[in-house]
């Protein structure tokens, strides 16, 4: 049997997954790592390289020993990483400064851009798709603005999961799905805009090979080997951005199909055909996909995940402890008490995150409107059930922004992450969309994507989704009800105007905003 390796850089964890080569999970490490905040620099998140390469080199090696493998069990590599995340190098390769994806620290930078060269993140956006809110190029002029030293010795520049091929191979390089959410790329071309860069007066030669996804890249270094366990003769091959990878890992590999990940965030994604153009209003963030030929259209909710444990542990002690006596998830036994309250759940309306506006992205102060005094319709179980609904609205409005500017139709949609195992959660999903939900087997998506990616740069299989055709099996499917999806469209109107009445609230200064953009 042959084995393949995923390093999976997430937000605030790295983990080595181990897969054979029948895309079967063999083993797991985890080491969880925090990012820096800067002294005088207000929303800073450093990556520091140093210490997350000795978590990063753990991981490995723990991986082969909970596998009981050898390193020259592991036929190839590849990588993963948190979207946006950047490291700078200096000529020799070595990484100079590194900040992760919820680094905020460009807010200045982010207007400047805007008021210098005016509609230039419009013109930049239609080529990339992206926004400057969490691009590359804010952050790189901060650096160029306060640490003129350090920016002067910048040679290269790639994605946190390209930094762990780059250590374990000695290669510089990024892919399209990852690289591409710097801003600094063409969706169509699916390579760097270095002119970009120029413009705004920043190095235009910083920018390394765009490897697609699965290419081979190199092999283990001796160095790194002796650092990880792995063997030299171990592949190394180019990986991708998480949720791009994920989406792979999901199935979801051709033109219109679509996947919700649903997780801390909930991510909204449709594949389509990389000669589409980003919407007009910039209300939708469109990114290249793993797959060459392909983006993906994606609507970003926020919090979705954290509001749902937040709700949990502000005002479910006792059904916790029943919980616990049960032996079953508290989610389990909120669904359970949820599912008998109606659709719309007593006219309570959360308002939490918005549906999502990339060119001018913030959201109401976190709350509930229409309370009843009445505890029998208004409790903790029609509370929950609401924030359900309410995540499932969301994710119907920013599926019906990506529709109106792309024309596909959607009718079915794969639904994963830890949002996926409530089955009250996703019927609700498949009423409010109007839309069958399929389920996959394989929760762990964005590790068994990179392991596809693995075994193309092995030779396993010969793209990508070939690889997804194998490995994707199915658990459970969920089909709409009609008349509660008539019903939900009438609450999603309802849920609008109320939204944007909340909003007209912040802009006042009489409530705080849950999140605002930099810039914004």
């Amino acid at each position: 049997m042959q084995y393949l390796m995923a390093i999976d850089a997430g937000t605030g964890s790295v983990r080595a997954v181990i897969f054979d080569s029948n895309g079967n999970q063999i083993a797991v490490a985890q080491q969880e790592w925090t990012h820096l905040t800067v002294a005088g620099v207000a929303n800073s998140m450093t990556f520091d390289t140093d210490k997350n390469w000795e978590l990063t080199r753990k991981c490995i090696s723990q991986s082969l020993e909970n596998a009981k493998l050898k390193g020259s069990d592991i036929l190839a590599v590849s990588a993963t990483s948190m979207r946006e995340g950047i490291v700078l190098y200096d000529k020799e390769g070595e990484a100079l400064w590194a900040v992760a994806n919820v680094d905020a620290r460009a807010d200045k930078e982010v207007k400047e851009l805007k008021e210098t060269y005016q509609g230039i993140e419009e013109e930049f956006y239609q080529q990339s798709g992206q926004t400057f809110a969490l691009g590359a190029l804010p952050r790189i002029l901060w650096l160029k603005h306060n640490e003129p030293t350090l920016y002067d010795k910048v040679a290269s520049i790639s994605m946190i999961g390209d930094w762990i091929l780059a250590k374990l191979s000695g290669v510089i390089a990024t892919d399209p799905s990852n690289g591409g959410t710097t801003g600094i790329y063409d969706l169509q071309k699916r390579d760097w805009v270095a002119s970009m860069a120029q413009k705004v007066g920043i190095k235009a030669d910083i920018f390394p090979p765009s490897l697609e996804t699965g290419t081979l890249m190199g092999r283990v270094t001796s160095e790194a080997s002796l650092q990880t366990g792995l063997s030299t003769q171990t592949k190394v091959v180019m990986g991708g951005g998480d949720v791009q990878l994920g989406a792979a890992g999901l199935g979801v590999v051709k033109e219109g199909q679509v996947a919700i990940l649903g997780g801390s965030f909930w991510q909204q994604v449709v594949n389509i055909k990389s000669s589409v153009k980003p919407p007009k209003d910039m209300g939708i963030r469109v990114n290249p996909h793993v797959i060459a030929g392909l983006s993906q259209a994606e609507g970003i909710t926020f919090f979705s995940g954290l509001i749902m444990r937040w709700f949990r542990d502000a005002f479910c002690e006792l059904e916790k402890r029943d919980a616990t006596q049960r032996g079953i998830d508290t989610y389990t036994l909120l669904e359970e008490k949820a599912k008998d309250v109606p659709v719309g759940s007593h006219g309570i309306l959360p308002i939490f995150s918005d549906s999502m506006n990339y060119g001018k992205w913030y959201h109401a102060s976190p709350s509930f409107i229409n309370l009843s005094l009445d505890a029998k319709v208004c409790n903790k179980a029609s509370m929950f059930r609401s924030l359900e609904e309410n995540a499932c609205i969301v994710s119907m409005i920013n599926l019906e922004k990506i529709k109106a500017f792309t024309a596909l139709e959607i009718d079915e949609i794969v639904f994963a992450g830890g949002a996926s195992k409530g089955e009250l959660w996703c019927q609700i999903l498949s009423d409010v969309t109007g839309c069958t939900i399929k389920i996959p087997k394989v929760k762990e998506a964005t590790a068994l994507g990179t392991a596809m990616s693995a075994s193309v740069g092995a030779g396993l299989y010969p793209t990508i989704d070939s690889a997804s055709l194998a490995w994707v099996k199915w658990d459970k499917t969920y089909t709409p009800n009609n008349q509660n999806h008539t019903l939900y469209q009438k609450i999603k109107t309802q849920w609008q105007e109320v939204y944007s009445t909340q909003l007209g609230l912040v802009d006042k200064g009489l409530t705080t905003s849950m999140w605002m953009a930099p810039g914004v």
